[in-house]
């Protein structure tokens, strides 16, 4: 019976099993696209601005404060303890959800919702440590697919209770406590992991699943006339393997792994072409989880929830499945990213920022759902066509660096914008002027990228065109020295 347990929790199947069973009770959440009318309704009789203005900042600041620390402990506890933390989290915030009351108790729900998203890196990169790297894409597909499947359930499950069933949101709440609840048992029959990526690492890096196809469409068309992005990547290289623990004190061995962790970040950003991918990213994820957090109470100031039918669970559902439509049909466009990559994201981000205008101006709530479905579906857009340009040929160890580093940044920028817009300490705008500061936002985006575009596009054509000079120049020089060679042979005839 040991021998089959064993050998059951070393195959991949196993913890993949498990890891998905947990990933889908973690994001089965039908009250969810339901928290601003819930906040705002009998239940806890908050005030909209006491939601936009005090509470919801919360989760912002304390995401902040927790990502960088949580990063790193993820990785030296390696992963099954923070999935834990994560499950036990999720059950604090449900609990205190549906039984405490007041604008300090909500705060404090905001907060351990925090720690449920600092911990999130825990859920995506503990399956790597237990499964060898053959089967990386397939639990990489397992483990995307059964988020997005739970989330689309979820949001349809709770419009239906609420529509058909006129189910209260108090008990949408408790259907979401169970169901983390279940998480946090499956998140105990995990194998505990033997290694991760950085501070029990092993020897050789490993290469980030699917990089090395090429996954971005379009990566392996690049002419040899444009050679503005050609310089050497030394992103591209794995990073220099480190010591193992046991060979070498636990302070030194933690300072050498944290100081190595700098370079492999000051070599990823040196490239110039990851390094615009990525300010797109940071930029791009601060503007879209600040819309995301705040999007609820437009809908609610634009058809309020004790007068009106509320539909953000369907919403919400139609919004998923188009954000995976469109970054299951990135695979499918054959363009080459490098010279259009940017003049992409100038003009997807155009239509971000017109979408947020949309929902500033208009007053009708359909318009402001549809503007939100083009929004989000943009961005998941370009966001899985940044996600394979920075991936590609990149190791894992790097790419998950980056990726921290970007969520860091998007973070950054997003708390100067609660700061400044949202927070009561600051400008405390009311939510419809702050879309027009989002849509201001995503402009700039727009107008920094269309400017890059059109510089990348100037130097490509110069380049060709110095190109196509010098082959002229070449077949010219080449044709007139075999005239001389004729002229000298009839001579000497």
């Amino acid at each position: 019976m040991g021998c089959w347990k064993q050998e059951k929790t070393n195959t991949w199947a196993f913890p993949t099993l498990i890891l998905c069973l947990y990933g889908f009770f973690y994001m089965m959440k039908p009250s969810e696209p339901f928290l601003t009318p819930y906040l705002t309704g009998p239940d806890k009789n908050l005030t909209t601005d006491e939601v936009t203005n005090q509470i919801f900042p919360v989760w912002t600041y304390s995401y902040l404060a927790l990502l960088f620390p949580v990063f790193l402990l993820t990785d030296y506890v390696r992963y099954k303890p923070v999935l834990l933390l994560q499950g036990l989290s999720l059950i604090i915030t449900w609990l205190l959800l549906l039984f405490a009351h007041g604008v300090v108790a909500m705060q404090v729900v905001e907060f351990f919702y925090g720690m449920v998203t600092a911990t999130e890196v825990a859920y995506y990169a503990y399956i790597y440590s237990v499964v060898s790297t053959q089967h990386y894409q397939k639990v990489t597909s397992y483990c995307r697919s059964v988020t997005l499947v739970a989330a689309t359930v979820a949001a349809v499950l709770g419009q239906l209770l609420v529509s058909l069933a006129h189910v209260s949101y108090f008990y949408l709440n408790a259907i979401t406590l169970a169901s983390v609840s279940l998480a946090f048992l499956c998140s105990f029959f995990l194998p505990m992991p033997q290694r991760s990526m950085f501070f029990h690492r092993k020897d050789t890096s490993e290469p980030l699943p699917g990089a090395d196809k090429g996954v971005a469409a379009g990566s392996s068309h690049r002419p040899s006339s444009c050679q503005e992005e050609k310089s050497p990547d030394p992103a591209a290289r794995g990073p220099t393997p480190q010591p193992q623990a046991g060979n070498a004190r636990p302070h030194s061995h933690m300072l050498s792994v944290l100081l190595q962790l700098a370079k492999d970040l000051r070599d990823c950003y040196s490239s110039r072409k990851l390094l615009y991918w990525s300010l797109w990213w940071a930029l791009a994820t601060a503007g879209f989880n600040q819309v995301v957090n705040y999007v609820q109470v437009l809908w609610d100031f634009r058809a309020p929830s004790h007068s009106s039918a509320v539909y953000n669970g369907a919403v919400e559902a139609i919004a998923t499945f188009l954000s995976s439509v469109t970054s299951f049909l990135v695979q499918y466009m054959k363009i080459n990213w490098d010279h259009f990559g940017e003049l992409a994201l100038g003009i997807f981000s155009a239509i971000d920022a017109g979408c947020l205008f949309l929902m500033h101006f208009s007053t009708n709530i359909w318009a402001c759902y549809a503007s939100y479905l083009i929004f989000k579906a943009c961005y998941m857009f370009l966001l899985t066509i940044a996600t394979f340009q920075i991936a590609v040929n990149m190791s894992m160890e790097r790419y998950a660096l980056m990726f921290g580093l970007n969520n860091f940044i998007a973070l950054l920028i997003q708390t100067i914008l609660t700061i400044v817009v949202v927070d009561s300490r600051g400008l405390g705008l009311d939510i419809v002027a702050q879309f027009l500061i989002y849509g201001s936002y995503f402009a700039v985006i727009h107008g920094i990228f269309m400017i890059r575009s059109i510089c990348v596009l100037v130097s490509c054509k110069c380049q060709r065109k110095i190109a196509r000079s010098c082959t002229e120049q070449l077949n010219q020089a080449e044709h007139e020295s075999r005239e001389q060679i004729v002229t000298s042979s009839m001579t000497q005839l």
